[in-house]
C-alpha cells in the first residue's frame, strides 16, 4: 500500500501532532479514494471518540450530528477572526496563531477573544472527538 505523502497527503509525524493535514486534498465533496486499494490504513481504521460512542449506542445520531454542527460553527468563528493566509490548512492555521499570540506581550481585545474562542474550540474537540493533540499542553505532561 503507498504512503499517505505518495497519495499527496501532507503526513504530519511530530510526537505532538499527528495524521494529516486537514482539509484533505483527496476530499472532493467526498472521498476520492475511498474505494481504491490505496485507501491509507489510518483512514480505514481511524474513530474519533463520537463515531466510537455513536456505534456502542451511548450517543445518539441525532446528537453526534448536533456535536459536529456545533464544531463546525466555533470553526467558522475562528475562520473569521484567524489572519488572512494562503494556506488553507485550518488546523496548521490555528495552531500557528495560538502559538503567535500566547508568545505575545500585547494583546489587543480581538487576540484575546480569539484565544478565548480557540481554547473552547479545542476543549470541544478534546470532549467530544478526543482530540487533544492539536498543541501542546504542558498541565497534561
Amino acid at each position: 500500500m503507498e504512503s499517505g505523502q505518495a497519495l499527496g497527503l501532507n503526513v504530519l509525524r511530530e510526537p505532538n501532532h499527528r495524521g494529516f493535514s486537514q482539509p484533505c486534498p483527496l476530499w472532493n465533496g467526498q472521498c476520492t479514494i475511498y474505494s481504491s486499494p490505496h485507501y491509507p490504513r489510518a483512514c480505514q481504521t481511524y474513530k474519533c471518540k463520537l463515531l466510537k460512542k455513536v456505534l456502542d449506542e451511548t450517543v445518539t445520531l441525532p446528537d453526534a450530528l448536533t456535536f459536529i454542527q456545533q464544531a463546525k460553527e466555533m470553526i467558522q468563528e475562528l475562520e473569521f477572526l484567524l489572519p488572512a493566509s494562503t494556506n488553507p490548512n485550518f488546523r496548521e492555521r490555528l495552531v500557528a496563531q495560538i502559538e503567535y499570540l500566547e508568545g505575545s506581550t500585547a494583546l489587543e481585545n480581538v487576540d484575546l477573544v480569539f484565544l478565548q474562542k480557540a481554547r473552547a474550540l479545542l476543549i470541544f474537540y478534546k470532549e467530544y472527538f478526543g482530540v487533544n493533540d492539536l498543541v501542546y499542553d504542558p498541565d497534561e505532561m
